[in-house]
């Protein structure tokens, strides 16, 4: 399998994750929880999000939940905050939608994951590329990008 971005920076920081690879057709998380044979909780989207002031913020949620944007803009102090427009994506973060990864986006963005996160010794992400997936401990990829957790579905 080859490495992704993610898989390189990880191995780098000498994190240890387990990479996952799927079928690049299926692009909706539920899909892709089933396909990796894992719990729906376990599996985590990450959406990426402007405030009113303009400030990128990045959440991870499980794939079957939906952002509360307005206990999301809460967290991170914001007035309100809307998720990006499609096309923005690869611009600000080097990634597409359906690949896009906590760890690894063009510049570091105030970053929070859902608590319920918490509750695993480990979960899966994104790797940066739509058919792959990582599993990494909460606490390490937390670490690794600053990521705070908090209620935010």
């Amino acid at each position: 399998m080859e490495k992704t971005n993610v898989m390189r920076i990880l191995d780098q920081k000498k994190i240890k994750y387990a990479p996952y690879e799927y079928n690049a057709d299926i692009v909706d998380g539920v899909s892709i929880a089933t396909a990796l044979n894992e719990p729906i909780e376990r599996v985590f989207k990450t959406l990426v999000t402007v405030s009113n002031t303009g400030t990128n913020f990045v959440f991870c949620v499980p794939v079957a939940e939906t952002l509360d944007l307005k206990k999301a803009a809460k967290v991170v102090n914001a007035k309100s905050i809307s998720m990006i427009k499609q096309k923005e994506l690869l611009p600000l973060t080097g990634y597409i939608h359906g690949g896009c990864s906590p760890i690894g986006m063009k510049k570091p963005f105030k970053t929070v994951i859902h608590i319920s996160a918490q509750n695993f010794k480990t979960f899966f992400v994104s790797a940066g590329r739509v058919g792959r997936q990582i599993e990494i401990e909460p606490t390490q990829l937390a670490a690794l990008i600053r990521a705070d957790f908090a209620d935010i579905i």
